[in-house]
């Protein structure tokens, strides 16, 4: 309540209008701080609303890892018995087995080097002569040839000749190799194979080459089956296994096993698990009572949320039907009392060594698998335009906007009020201040002994 001295308004000292406008008005502000309290709150909402949708959808991520008919529950992994000599991978589709593999020979790029001169300038044109000719042939007999023309000033030295051979897009490097004994030209094929064998055909330099080196196919057994390949890396032997063949040794076989890969089936589980708990643990801190204050989570409130949890349990604990894996639990996968899921590891990865087909076909079984009705129901959980925590999302924005505008007009008009309040109690201001002259004239006219009154001068 705003209350004035009497005695001291008329003394000709007035009042403070700042002060006085600041005190009528923070009695009307008192909405405007509601409106801010309201704005943070729903400010904190969309926070906790968009992590939850984010981490909604990174399950809805792993449980279409686990619905991908080409994906960790149908992996296989391809072992070698010798991964000095080599290695190997297989696709989702490869049958199980194992394979004898021998490698006799390994796939090598072709080089073609000189003997060695003086140095990388030294002239390569014989004594006296003004030009010469080298000729490149690339991919073995039959192969395309490239022709060199050297003359004095051009390509005549190691060092032009690298450049030169470098520019030409030939599929093979060029480098210079010097050592004790000088420099050499060196040029390499970037191909292995014999699609990578290099000759020279035609040489009226004073270069002189030696034989070619490489440009071989490597050449392996598998279940004694020849083959030959120009790269190291095979993908046609085995169906569905590349292999990387690293070491030549014919006498050594080499064991390759093919087989589901249960390790990477048991991780996408665990990633799901993990993702669903997320989800959950976010929903349970918003409906926990917290025993100090006896609240719950600002979105405790919220209906939707309740769905959203009632939904995903009802997700967790779905059965597919009859078989040897019915729900989670048969995998080794438990709900603990707060609703978040168990691995029990040893269970889980016996389930999926002992039958991988059943555990692919209890989670991907069209239309009724765990993962695919899990799945479509999260398609529609997580839809921008109906999923509930984009609805609530969308909700909290229109609030946020409401709450903005309203505390923006409450703004607008408490500041029209302090303007309309400064005029006129600066003109109040100006009459108190003026009435001990006017008091004192007055008296004067009348004949009257001016009182005390306003003695201040003014």
């Amino acid at each position: 309540m705003i209350s004035l001295n009497a005695a001291t308004l008329l003394n000709g000292d007035g009042i403070d209008v700042s002060s006085l406008v600041a005190k009528v008005l923070s009695q009307e502000s008192g909405q405007k701080a509601i409106w801010e309290q309201r704005q943070s709150e729903l400010a904190n909402e969309a926070s906790l609303l968009t992590g939850m949708n984010s981490h909604l959808s990174g399950l809805y991520s792993a449980v279409n890892t686990l619905n991908d008919v080409l994906g960790p529950l149908s992996a296989m992994t391809a072992k070698s018995s010798q991964t000095t000599i080599l290695t190997a991978s297989a696709q989702p589709t490869t049958t199980p087995g194992t394979h004898t593999v021998v490698v006799s020979t390994l796939a090598a790029q072709g080089t073609v080097y000189s003997d060695a001169i003086a140095g990388a300038q030294t002239s390569v044109l014989p004594n006296g002569a003004q030009s010469a000719s080298l000729q490149l042939q690339v991919g073995g007999p039959g192969g395309a040839t490239r022709d060199i023309t050297i003359t004095s000033g051009s390509r005549d030295t190691l060092t032009s000749l690298v450049s030169y051979i470098n520019q030409q897009n030939w599929g093979v490097t060029a480098r210079v190799i010097t050592d004790a004994n000088g420099a050499r030209l060196a040029v390499t094929s970037n191909q292995t194979g014999s699609t990578g064998a290099l000759a020279i055909t035609l040489n009226t330099s004073s270069l002189v080459f030696n034989d070619p080196v490489g440009g071989t196919n490597a050449t392996f057994t598998v279940d004694g089956i020849p083959f030959t390949s120009t790269s190291n890396t095979v993908s046609d032997a085995i169906p569905g296994v590349a292999l990387n063949l690293l070491g030549a040794y014919p006498g050594v076989q080499v064991q390759v096993s093919v087989a589901p890969d249960t390790a990477q089936a048991a991780q996408a589980i665990a990633d799901f698990v993990s993702a669903y708990n997320t989800v959950i643990g976010d929903l349970n801190t918003q409906f926990k009572v917290d025993p100090n204050t006896s609240t719950q989570g600002p979105l405790a409130p919220h209906s939707p949320l309740r769905l959203l949890q009632s939904r995903l349990l009802a997700d967790a604990a779905y059965s597919p039907g009859s078989g040897a894996l019915v729900n989670l639990r048969s995998l080794g996968v438990t709900t603990n009392d707060d609703g978040t899921l168990a691995i029990n590891l040893s269970k889980l990865t016996g389930a999926l060594t002992s039958d991988p087909a059943a555990a692919a076909n209890f989670f991907q079984k069209a239309q009724t698998g765990f993962a695919a009705a899990f799945a479509n129901d999260l398609r529609i959980l997580t839809s921008p335009t109906r999923g509930v925590l984009n609805l609530e999302l969308a909700q909290n924005t229109a609030e946020r906007q409401n709450a903005a505008n309203s505390l923006l007009d409450l703004e607008d008009r408490l500041n029209a009020e302090q303007k309309r309040m400064e005029r006129q109690f600066s003109l109040v201001n100006s009459l108190l201040e003026s009435f001990p002259a006017q008091l004192k004239a007055l008296q004067l006219m009348l004949g009257l002994t001016p009182s005390g009154f306003g003695d201040s001068g003014k």
